[in-house]
């Protein structure tokens, strides 16, 4: 319980897109470290600009990809931060609006790619580390969800989904006090 107080348990995260505002609130208390690590790069601001560059409707939206800014090289959906976080199982399950870290085959090497489930996907459970859950915004993730989409895996979307901005917010005050 003494550890509830070290992350603020009311923050939460505004993700701006061009197809509305969704809120999703952190669970520090299963993946502190993840919660963290994609509050400092919302901070940061590295995820302005970015897209949801992987789409498939009743499973997942994907973001958090460098390379899917405009102008941007690399293939989207092969960038990250230039490090990589260990993984942090836990006995949340990936169900509808659960926001989750993307990776590739070896369980450590999320950055900073990101999904949002939109339908069931409890076979990831245990497999990808959930750190939190929208709270607001369904309608969004449903007007995402529908993109038309190519591709092999038919998961590239045909028309551009930006994240313009992710904004932490409802930090406690005692901060600033701390600092003068």
């Amino acid at each position: 319980m003494s550890n509830e107080t070290a992350s603020t348990p009311n923050e939460v995260a505004v993700l701006k897109t061009s197809y509305g505002e969704m809120t999703i609130a952190f669970w520090p208390d299963v993946a502190p470290n993840t919660v963290e690590n994609f509050k400092k790069l919302a901070r940061a601001g590295f995820y302005d600009g970015t897209a949801f560059h992987r789409i498939i409707k009743g499973f997942m939206i994907q973001g958090g990809c460098p390379n899917s800014k405009v102008g941007a090289r690399g293939v989207a959906g092969t960038g990250g931060p230039g490090y990589q976080i260990k993984a942090e199982f836990n006995n949340r399950s990936h169900v509808r609006g659960v926001l989750s870290m993307a990776r590739s085959a070896d369980p450590d090497s999320a950055g900073s790619q990101f999904f949002i489930c939109h339908g069931n996907a409890d076979f990831l459970n245990n497999k990808y580390t959930a750190f939190g859950k929208l709270v607001a915004g369904q309608d969004v993730l449903d007007k995402i969800a529908a993109v038309p989409c190519v591709g092999q895996e038919r998961s590239t979307p045909t028309e551009r989904v930006e994240i313009k901005s992710i904004e932490v917010v409802g930090e406690a005050p005692a901060k600033d006090a701390k600092a003068k």
